[in-house]
């Protein structure tokens, strides 16, 4: 037999809803992925809670909610507790989404799934890892190598590839083949009959315009509406796709000599562009060589203005501009806020991406036709004034006199069970005052100004080894220049360091925006007040495919291409993973699954590997 496999969707199969998949490899198992949504139903992670406990290793492909976006939470409250890999940019950027998150759901909502302690404590233990370097894992997962390759999706998005004993298991989802302004294509077709292709059926009905066309499309649209003074609005991810339209309008706006205004606009704006500025070596070839060139980072936006709230857009209501804000679901975030503000106007335009996720508005408004008047509900965070302050504070006080009560029992119950310890003790033990060590006027006067100690009556607790007394070590070293410094002492190690920030609630490097660090510890008392809003959608709504994923010509090609002994299919709408399987099934060969929610299926390959230990006699008569 050759090496077991085990493959267990825990969410993402028969829909398009977050990815998260159980991949077992000879008892090892492996979490790929750790999606959630932007509703945030704790629903949909059941299957996950029954699980958790006894994954070995989460593998995080790319950096956005889809695919890590539960995992703070699975964390904290599902007993996940397995290390995970990622590449350092989905790292990082995966970090900033889930900020921009907690910031957005915290103005809206007082039911916190989660903290900013809960974020960096599941962030913190990363190990990154660079495309193509290979990993071995040890003890229970001993002989399995894991190693990221590009996706070609997002900035460090990763194909992950699986070997033990010279089978490779390939977890391949939303890659893009083809070539674009930040990023290289995929490396999904290099490689060649793998043990299993893990992979999804997400675009398998789609058919995509040439990129050229589609982009030209794309900014007359945008253009069309700023000509005729309306506003534009791209409701985008926090660190994902929102880069790539970032380059292609700053070169565009730069090309034609545009001046009207484009923003993003997140919590996190600042800090996501510094970050991408350093992940040059992350990006497509032509970034790379013309930094190498002209030493000008691509990522030095002249025309792009980032912004971290709204009153920037405020002082040029009057103005057309173009405004790329998160989320893309229009669930929350500013996205949300600036489409109840601008739909009632015919002149302004909402400017869709990518497919919304299923049930949130954004995929409300992309339905043919799209509504006409949608039901919002506005929700903002006040602080607390008059007699609800007053309760709220009197509520404070009640808890820290609780609080210290509690306290107090605690110290009486210590103070207790130490005196009846003591009172166990059969025979006081006496010292002799005349052979106590106490220390010298000079050296007690040292020290915070000890000069006697009482020792008449001491009893030692039973526990104790020895009597206790103030004594206090000077066991420094003198030399002719004075006290002796061991500057390993004054370092501070990066552990401490690291957990000084996160306690802070700051990015690693500090680099989060001052008004984002602001929010996060604000700890003004305050309140969420919500109100039901019904929208009259007059403005124009477009879709404009700019996911970055291949489409199902290009998919089935690339299948074709790689022929995997056995092929799994996941994420993709019931009708889109019934066409590829179809498809393939005529095409290839009979071992294609697609399995439901929870359901296990073994593709364990039919080789057999055997293992040959040669002898160092014999290796070394061996002529290669």
């Amino acid at each position: 037999m050759g090496t077991s496999v085990q493959v267990t969707p825990l969410c993402g199969v028969y829909s398009e809803s977050p990815l998260s998949y159980l991949v077992t490899v000879d008892g090892f198992n492996f979490l790929m992925d750790c999606g959630w949504n932007d509703l945030f139903d704790p629903a949909i992670l059941q299957p996950l809670s029954r699980v958790s406990s006894k994954v070995d290793a989460v593998l995080l492909s790319h950096p956005d909610i889809l695919h890590l976006g539960a995992l703070p939470y699975a964390m904290k409250q599902l007993g996940l507790s397995a290390p995970v890999y990622a590449t350092e940019p989905v790292y990082r950027l995966g970090l900033l989404t889930m900020y921009d998150y907690y910031l957005s759901r915290k103005q809206i909502s007082d039911n916190d799934l989660f903290t900013l302690d809960d974020i960096d404590s599941a962030f913190q233990n990363v190990t990154r890892l660079t495309y193509s370097q290979n990993h071995h894992l040890s003890e229970k997962g001993e002989g399995i190598v894991i190693a990221p390759n590009v996706a070609g999706h997002l900035l460090g998005g990763t194909i992950w590839k699986i070997t033990k004993d010279g089978e490779e298991v390939i977890y391949a989802v939303d890659f893009n083949h083809r070539k674009e302004r930040l990023l290289n294509g995929t490396v999904l077709d290099s490689f060649v009959r793998p043990a299993v292709l893990i992979t999804d059926a997400y675009n398998a009905l789609n058919t995509q315009v040439p990129k050229r066309q589609r982009e030209q499309e794309f900014l007359e649209t945008i253009l069309k509406s700023l000509r005729a003074e309306g506003n534009v609005l791209l409701p985008v991810d926090t660190a994902g796709r929102a880069l790539e339209l970032i380059l292609m309008l700053e070169q565009y706006w730069a090309e034609r000599h545009l001046t009207f205004p484009i923003f993003f606009l997140s919590n996190v704006a600042t800090s996501t562009i510094e970050y991408v500025k350093s992940f040059l070596e992350w990006m497509s070839d032509s970034i790379a060589k013309s930094f190498e060139h002209t030493r000008d980072n691509a990522f030095l936006l002249r025309n792009v203005t980032l912004i971290i709230n709204k009153s920037e857009l405020e002082k040029l209501s009057d103005v057309p501009k173009v405004v790329l804000a998160s989320m893309a679901s229009l669930e929350l975030g500013f996205s949300h806020d600036l489409f109840v503000e601008w739909a009632s106007e015919a002149k302004n335009l909402v400017l869709f991406s990518e497919k919304g996720q299923f049930g949130t508005l954004s995929r409300m408004l992309q339905a043919d036709p799209p509504p006409k008047a949608v039901k919002v509900t506005m929700s903002k965070r006040v602080p607390l004034v008059g007699d609800e302050l007053q309760a709220y504070e009197e509520e404070q006080n009640r808890l820290k006199r609780e609080a210290a009560l509690k306290a107090n029992i605690v110290k009486e119950e210590e103070l207790k069970a130490s005196r009846s310890s003591e009172n166990n003790v059969p025979e006081p033990m006496a010292i002799d005052s005349g052979s106590s060590h106490a220390p010298s006027d000079g050296a007690s006067s040292r020290f915070f100004g000890y000069r006697d100690i009482v020792i008449d009556g001491f009893v030692p607790p039973a526990t104790g080894v020895a009597p206790m007394f103030p004594f206090f070590d000077n066991s420094a070293e003198w030399d002719d220049f004075g006290e002796v410094i061991n500057p390993n002492d004054y370092i501070i190690k990066e552990d401490d360091m690291d957990q000084a920030m996160h306690g802070t609630g700051v990015d690693l490097d500090n680099k989060l925006d001052e008004g984002s660090t602001h929010l996060l510890l604000d700890a003004t008392p305050s309140k969420v007040v919500s109100n039901e809003l019904t929208v009259q959608v007059k403005c124009a709504l477009a879709f404009m495919d700019f996911e970055g994923r291949s489409d199902g010509r290009s998919i089935k090609s690339i299948i074709s291409h790689v022929a995997p002994l056995k092929l799994v299919l996941i994420h993709g709408s019931a009708e889109a993973t019934e066409h590829l399987k179809q498809y393939c099934s005529k095409q290839f060969y009979p071992h294609i699954y697609a399995p439901q929610i929870e359901e296990t299926i073994d593709v364990t390959s039919d080789l057999c590997a055997y293992k040959v230990q040669l002898t160092e006699k014999l290796m070394s008569n061996v002529i290669f």
